[in-house]
């Protein structure tokens, strides 16, 4: 039961990284591409009846993780404090900025918003990259200093940073140079995707234009994909030891490099929504291939005294993940109807939405 609710948590996390992701990239491209109005407007329209229904996924794989692995949940968000409460008030400014924006024609507070729409967006990007660094990297579980453990062995805190800004300090930060690079990773990758989202769903005069900007971006991205692998080496020395020792996993790499070099063609898509299934693809990819590569553990342990964080140790009592198996299907077969019903309505280019002039 634990690896069928880890597989459900998994599933549901790439589902908003997919999805919401493309919100952050075009909140992304929005801030430093859409200097026209009409720009804008097309901007928002392709995401405008689409965002708020996207979080949901975060909320409902909060759920999931509190109800199926409730010592990852009470560790993670103890340890995360600061980063969490900086994510959602960055998500709440992300929607005040979509929706504050056309209560008020005026040059000043339609720039304001903008920018916290975009910036939001920016962060979130970055933040979420930086979390996926994290659990690359592991985390000080106990706190421990000079061998001796301080608290529970699934207690830690992180501050933003530490002094040396290194991953292999004893008592690391949130950002550090390799969670860093990740986040990078994570902005670059979600601004193609959402370039990718504008192009599909509108004819707005800027999309000959995103298609220079993702094919350079891709360039970036590939670069900067490579480096990590290398670097991966230096935090953990046998990174892929689950794809020699289970052969058919490497489908997850093949994924994320099909996408990736599917992306170099999105000067030469006849069909717009290609450039949005590449992007699709390397994000899968990408994250699948993480899961993988550090399977069992749901978070290391960066000491030698206290064990890593697996989905069996942190699962909850068996009877209580099967009574959950069916409220499960119910829930995810009203989810399904809906996403079904909300795409089929909004199907097609969405440069006619007036979205936010209510």
């Amino acid at each position: 039961m634990e690896l069928f609710w880890y597989i459900v948590l998994m599933t549901m996390l790439t589902i908003y990284v997919i999805l919401d992701g493309y919100d952050f990239g075009a909140g992304i491209i929005h801030l430093f591409f859409a200097k026209k109005e009409k720009d804008k407007k097309a901007i928002t329209s392709a995401i405008g009846p689409f965002w708020d229904a996207n979080e949901v996924w975060l909320i409902a794989s909060g759920g999931v993780l509190f109800f199926a692995f409730p010592t990852l949940y009470a560790s993670s968000f103890s340890g995360f404090y600061l980063p969490l409460m900086m994510i959602l008030w960055l998500l709440i400014f992300r929607a005040i900025g979509l929706e504050l924006r056309g209560q008020v024609h005026n040059k000043i507070w339609e720039s304001i918003w903008d920018k916290a729409f975009g910036i939001s967006s920016l962060l979130l990007a970055l933040f979420f990259g930086i979390a996926l660094g994290n659990v690359v990297r592991g985390v000080n579980l106990g706190m421990v200093t000079n061998g001796v453990s301080a608290h529970e062995p699934h207690f830690f805190f992180l501050p933003l940073w530490n002094s040396s800004f290194s991953p292999h300090a004893e008592h690391l930060g949130i950002i550090d140079w390799f969670t860093l690079l990740l986040g990078i990773i994570g902005v670059v990758a979600l601004a193609i995707h959402g370039a990718n989202w504008i192009i599909f769903k509108t004819n707005s005069d800027l999309n000959e234009k995103l298609k220079n900007v993702a094919f350079n971006l891709n360039i970036a991205l590939l670069i900067l994909v490579i480096v990590s692998l290398f670097i991966w080496h230096i935090i953990e020395p046998h990174p892929f030891h689950n794809f020699i020792d289970q052969p058919w996993l490497w489908i997850f790499p093949i994924i994320t490099f099909t996408g990736l070099f599917g992306l170099f063609k999105v000067k030469s898509f006849k069909k717009h929504g290609l450039g949005f299934l590449f992007s699709s693809l390397f994000l899968f990819g990408g994250l699948t291939s993480t899961v993988a590569s550090i399977f069992p553990k749901v978070l290391p342990s960066t000491n030698d005294v206290n064990p890593d964080l697996t989905l069996y140790n942190v699962a909850a009592h068996e009877y209580g993940l099967s009574v959950g198996v069916y409220w499960f299907i119910i829930a995810a077969f009203l989810v399904g109807v809906y996403m079904f019903v909300q795409y089929r309505v909004f199907t097609g280019k969405m440069d006619d939405v007036d979205y936010g002039e209510h």
